[in-house]
């Protein structure tokens, strides 16, 4: 209703402007034309005596008509009449009542004024009109009256105008309010009601408003808007979910790709084992060994074959297809599954793995198996880029940063996974491709193109970033930021 009392304010203050102005120019013309009445009445009656009382003069004389003019001022009429000396001076009766104009009284003018001395009311109108006797201005007369009437009447129209103005104004501002909360407060709050609950996502309960309005026609295009956003997020949640879903099928394809680059170092972790378990079992079985060297046997047997099945469920459960799931984790435990996964890979390509741990749990918010997927993938970027062998160096610690600006941000704590090679380097024309999805600068058959793009996806999926350092022929350092997480005891087991 807020927007109703800004126009009735608005509207009553216009229409009491207008009344206030009209009230105003009215008083104004009534004033002028009681003066203009009042003035000719009294030149009307004062010229008519004037024209007497020279007529009186002329057969009877001087004495005769001032007598005239005595038993004139003696008469109780609304009109007084005066006789006045134009010469005479302020102290004598018959000068002129309005000294200011005893010049024209002189002159023989015929005028009517109205004096209104400074912190006065006007009471009276004083008209004078001069006594002609052959020609020659013998004196004149003084005709006043009394404003009071005048002023009386102005009271009344004035009050009359201020009580019209009052009423017209209560009439409209009751009747705007009415208006205005029927045709425009009201559907107001529908459209305020509409707009929160379109806000909080309710995109649906269209707004129905009968009016054949402007209003009317925002209600419908809110309407419209509506159903056009509800099918736009409809869309947007299908493109979204096909979206997820085809990172999770990328990521999958790496995943499985990793799989099969450590085939062969995992088919030489389970070479030794095997050899060992088919050896004690062909011996048990022939009988070679008997009594406790059997039982002994048959204990290696179950330990190698335990060792097997661990070697085996680890690959399954890297390669299978799983939903990202988010949990306290300790990203040392993280980087020490992955070394150890990574270790016989490493072994066969003459790598030596140096791992420096702070000894306090660094705990972020993270899936471990999609972390796993990014630590696993820079390791192995690290091993193939060391073709005669050399160290990879895996840190864990904590660092206070600035977030790049694609990221955003103000400084604050990081845990930071740096992974360093001593390999080839990658070239600084190279540097601003690497995670672009299939570009790769490895042999062929040693990558896919996939691991650095995907690395890059699940990292600013959770809220950190990749950083990338590299010289041709000192090697390279990749360094994974990941939010730290205050509270250490809430790890997931």
């Amino acid at each position: 209703m807020r927007l109703v009392r800004k126009l009735l304010l608005v509207l009553v203050t216009l229409m009491v402007a207008v009344l206030i102005l009209d009230a105003w120019v009215g008083i104004r013309r009534e004033t002028r034309l009681l003066e203009t009445d009042m003035n000719a009445d009294e030149r009307d009656t004062g010229q008519a005596l004037a024209a007497a009382i020279g007529a009186l003069w002329r057969t009877d004389g001087r004495e005769r008509a001032l007598q005239l003019v005595g038993e004139a001022q003696t008469q109780p009429v609304r009109v007084a009449v005066r006789w006045v000396d134009p010469h005479a001076g302020a102290e004598r009766p018959d000068a002129p009542s309005v000294a200011a104009v005893r010049d024209r009284v002189a002159r023989g003018e015929v005028f009517s004024v109205i004096p209104n001395p400074e912190g006065e009311v006007r009471r009276r109108i004083y008209t004078y009109v001069p006594v002609m006797v052959e020609g020659v201005q013998q004196g004149a007369l003084e005709l006043s009256e009394s404003l009071s009437e005048e002023q009386a009447h102005l009271r009344h129209l004035v009050l009359q105008r201020a009580v019209t103005a009052g009423g017209l104004a209560v009439l409209f501002t009751a009747a705007a309010w009415i208006l205005g909360a029927w045709f425009v407060g009201r559907p107001m709050h529908a459209l305020v009601d509409k707009a929160r609950r379109v806000g909080a996502g309710d995109l649906g309960g269209p707004l129905v408003l009968n009016q054949q309005d402007e209003i009317g026609d925002l209600a419908a295009e809110i309407n419209a808007m509506c159903e056009q956003l509800d099918a736009a997020r409809k869309q947007l949640a299908s493109e979204t979910q096909a979206r997820i879903h085809a990172l999770e099928q990328l990521r999958h394809a790496d995943r499985l790709a990793t799989v099969g680059q450590l085939a062969a170092g995992v088919a030489h972790e389970l070479g030794t084992p095997l050899n060992v378990v088919t050896q004690r079992a062909k011996m048990i079985a022939t009988g070679e060994v008997q009594g406790a060297e059997a039982a002994d046997g048959a204990r290696i047997v179950f330990e190698q074959s335990q060792r097997i099945t661990g070697v085996i469920r680890q690959l399954l459960d890297f390669a299978r297809r799983r939903s990202p799931t988010k949990a306290p984790q300790d990203v040392r435990s993280i980087a020490e599954q992955t070394t150890a996964f990574l270790a016989p890979l490493a072994r066969k390509s003459s790598v030596e793995v140096q791992m420096k741990l702070p000894e306090a749990p660094v705990v972020c918010d993270v899936d471990s198996g999609q972390i796993q997927q990014v630590l696993l993938n820079l390791m192995m970027n690290g091993i193939h880029a060391m073709k005669r062998g050399g160290t990879l160096h895996v840190e864990v610690d904590t660092a206070r940063v600035v977030p790049p600006a694609d990221v955003g941000g103000i400084a604050n704590d990081y845990i930071r996974v740096r992974v360093r090679d001593t390999g080839a380097g990658i070239a600084p024309e190279n540097q601003a491709r690497i995670f672009e999805p299939f570009f790769t600068t490895k042999d062929v058959g040693e990558g896919t193109g996939l691991g650095l793009a995907v690395s890059w996806g699940i990292v600013r999926e959770h809220e950190g970033w990749l950083e990338v350092e590299s010289q041709v022929g000192q090697g390279s350092t990749f360094a994974v930021f990941l939010p730290a997480q205050a509270r250490a005891t809430e790890v997931a087991v």
